[in-house]
């Protein structure tokens, strides 16, 4: 079995650190000075008090590195469209491709039931590119739990978590998706198999799309965020929007949102994936985060005032940080 991690940042250095010690055949794509210290020293992950290090094979030339049975996708969803072509010259007849990474995905409504089916969503994938390269027969879904960041290039810091739920998007027990979950599981990660990978996409996002940007326009860490009435009120809002979203898509929502807002405050004084690239002035994740599930919103005439409001400030912070 070949696996290619492409963007082994964070989350996919973690996974590729795993999967590499547990014996399986990985190649890492990367690049800038986290690719040149790999290439020098190694990949490195802190875990529970713990250095634990690896070899990897690793490229910024994803050509070089041969046909793949398995691609994990863990780059932020805006950096996808650019490197499709690329990514296609390691698909063999049966490549399957992973999509690990947050918000919703461009195959969202990929042979769904009801007056949405095959959907395109134009924020994420506005020219088909990664529908007609990637195709979405490829895909298998997955939804990335473990809280990890890049400390210094080579090393990485995995904080919690280390479940990644997989699934097919007809929600089959299909041989491809019990084959890499079972290699994930021997590299001690927790890798459960969904029936409808929908509903965590969207148990993950309904808080990723309040917490995240409410993080970068007060600067706060989880923790400290929601201690503060006013942040929780609007986060609640934003997700009860989110919420009735779902109800028009058939999406149980299987946990009550004061749940998912305790969930998140015990995670601690962790900063957010969108506060971290807002600090270090890289683009930030709203298309695939807010700026879906607003077009889905309009998609399904749901009004989202909170949404749009956070939205709004988000854009204001970023504009004045240019």
């Amino acid at each position: 079995m070949k696996i290619c991690i492409v963007g082994a940042g964070a989350t996919g250095g973690y996974l590729g650190v795993k999967l590499i010690n547990a014996g399986f055949d990985v190649s890492l794509v990367a690049r800038g000075a986290h690719l040149s210290a790999m290439k020098r020293k190694g990949l490195t992950l802190l875990e529970n008090n713990k250095e634990i290090s690896c070899s990897p094979k690793c490229s910024d030339s994803m050509q070089e590195l041969g046909k793949m049975d398995f691609i994990f996708i863990t780059l932020k969803a805006y950096s996808i469209n650019g490197l499709v072509k690329e990514i296609s010259t390691m698909f063999n007849e049966n490549t399957s491709v992973i999509s690990a990474y947050n918000g919703i995905p461009w195959w969202y409504f990929f042979d769904t039931e009801g007056q949405f089916n095959n959907y395109r969503i134009k924020c994420i994938d506005p020219e088909n590119n990664q529908w007609n390269v990637i195709t979405p027969e490829r895909i298998i879904g997955c939804v990335v739990y473990p809280a990890t960041e890049i400390i210094e290039p080579g090393v990485i810091k995995h904080i919690e978590g280390n479940r990644f739920s997989l699934g097919e998007p007809n929600g089959a027990q299909s041989e491809r998706v019990s084959r890499i979950g079972n290699a994930m599981a021997s590299a001690g990660l927790k890798a459960p198999i969904r029936k409808n990978i929908r509903q965590e996409i969207w148990m993950k996002l309904i808080g990723n799309l309040a917490f995240n940007p409410l993080s970068v326009i007060t600067g706060e860490t989880l923790d400290i965020l929601l201690l503060n009435e006013e942040n929780k009120n609007i986060a609640y809002a934003a997700m009860k929007e989110a919420s009735l979203i779902m109800d028009k898509l058939n999406i149980p929502l299987n946990i009550s949102i004061d749940q998912r807002i305790e969930g998140a405050a015990k995670v601690g004084s962790h900063k957010t994936s969108m506060l971290q690239d807002y600090e270090r002035g890289k683009q930030l994740e709203l298309d695939a985060l807010v700026v879906s599930v607003k077009e889905i919103a309009d998609l399904v005439n749901i009004e989202t005032p909170t949404i749009d409001k956070i939205l709004k400030e988000v854009k204001k912070k970023i504009s004045k940080n240019n």
